[in-house]
């Protein structure tokens, strides 16, 4: 007989509402809990909450009512990174997995290693397990090189690529992110924090330590494409001239040279210059190597269409990660120590 884990959702923004929904209709979940942060949603039923029948759950902002519930695991997918509240619940007895990190102890990134050493602590009070999970940093960046190396006969340089076409995939974010600003004042006040390179080199840190190395230390660099008309999206429009395109690229150094690079790819369409070849909204990794290889992940529509499956990733390969985390030993669990596990309840 199928065991049935009994799940908390933490917040329930775009993420969490696909979490939601994988909860109710995958039957190897059973939701016990549900923490909101919008006052306006206190009270409701958690399938209003995301757009489906009722539950008879209902969404509470009562952090001790959820501390005390009787959960296998806490999907943790909160705005900000709390790492006390994280070892809270783990001390409490529930495992959690969560789309915030931190995903791999990196000698680039402090935070990541004070950070693990907490929930480490946590999860031997605890008897629980914990598990950074997410699309980017998590899998995209880490899990698939690690697979795509077992193809390799060496390895030269690994590259990840995240493409996100805003004007085909539009925000509410896309002012925030910086699109429509003057370049001059982009490079000189980034949009993306100067810690995100940090951030993301625990996941190269997951594959270049796989790989019997270390990084040295991590370059930077931000080129920029700018828009050669007006272009208009849902809320506004992102003037020509101005920020229509972002290349983030962060490399890290091992031995003196770049081993693995990552680059990120922020765009309104096509009518930028210089209009990159960068591919479709998704993911790639890319090896220099002998065979040189290359994998690529992308979401599409019904009609074939490719376009950005970056909140549902977000969300399910947390959630899909929930049954092998809770059957895991204690202690803090990256992708390395998880290996090939079965997702329950996907055939239905």
């Amino acid at each position: 007989m199928q065991r049935i884990y009994r799940v908390v959702q933490w917040a329930t923004g775009n993420v969490g509402k696909v979490s939601i929904r994988q909860f109710v209709e995958n039957p190897a979940f059973e939701v016990v809990g549900v923490l909101v942060t919008n006052p306006d949603k206190v009270g409701k039923d958690v399938g209003e909450l995301a757009g489906l029948p009722p539950t008879g759950v209902i969404a509470t902002n009562n952090v001790e009512e959820i501390i005390a519930a009787d959960a296998d695991c806490v999907h943790f997918a909160a705005a900000a990174e709390d790492i006390d509240i994280v070892c809270r619940l783990l001390r409490s007895g529930k495992n959690v997995v969560s789309p915030l990190g931190p995903f791999y102890p990196s000698n680039q990134y402090p935070h990541s290693i004070e950070a693990s050493e907490a929930i480490a602590a946590a999860c031997r009070d605890g008897g629980t397990s914990f598990h950074g999970s997410g699309i980017h940093p998590g899998f995209a960046g880490d899990l698939l090189p690690l697979v795509m190396a077992r193809a390799a006969g060496r390895i030269d340089h690994i590259h990840v690529t995240e493409v996100v076409d805003f004007a085909a995939n539009p925000s509410s974010y896309i002012p925030f992110m910086g699109f429509g600003r003057e370049p001059e004042d982009l490079l000189a006040n980034p949009a993306r924090s100067p810690e995100a390179a940090l951030m993301f080199s625990q996941s190269m840190a997951m594959v270049i330590e796989a790989l019997g190395k270390r990084i040295e230390r991590i370059e930077t660099s931000l080129e920029l494409a700018t828009a050669r008309e007006d272009i208009a999206y849902p809320g506004g429009v992102v003037a020509g001239g101005t920020v229509g395109g972002q290349h983030y690229e962060w490399r890290a150094i091992v031995d003196g040279k770049p081993l693995m690079t990552f680059h990120c790819f922020w765009k309104m369409g096509g009518r930028i210059d210089p209009a990159w070849d960068c591919g479709a909204s998704g993911y790639s990794v890319r090896i220099e190597g002998d065979p040189a290889l290359l994998m690529t992940l992308s979401g599409v529509d019904d009609h074939g269409k490719p376009q950005y499956p970056g909140l549902s990733l977000t969300a399910l390969l947390g959630v899909n990660a929930i049954p092998a985390v809770c059957n895991a030993a204690p202690g803090i669990v990256t992708h390395r120590e998880l290996g090939l596990f079965a997702p329950p309840g996907l055939l239905r």
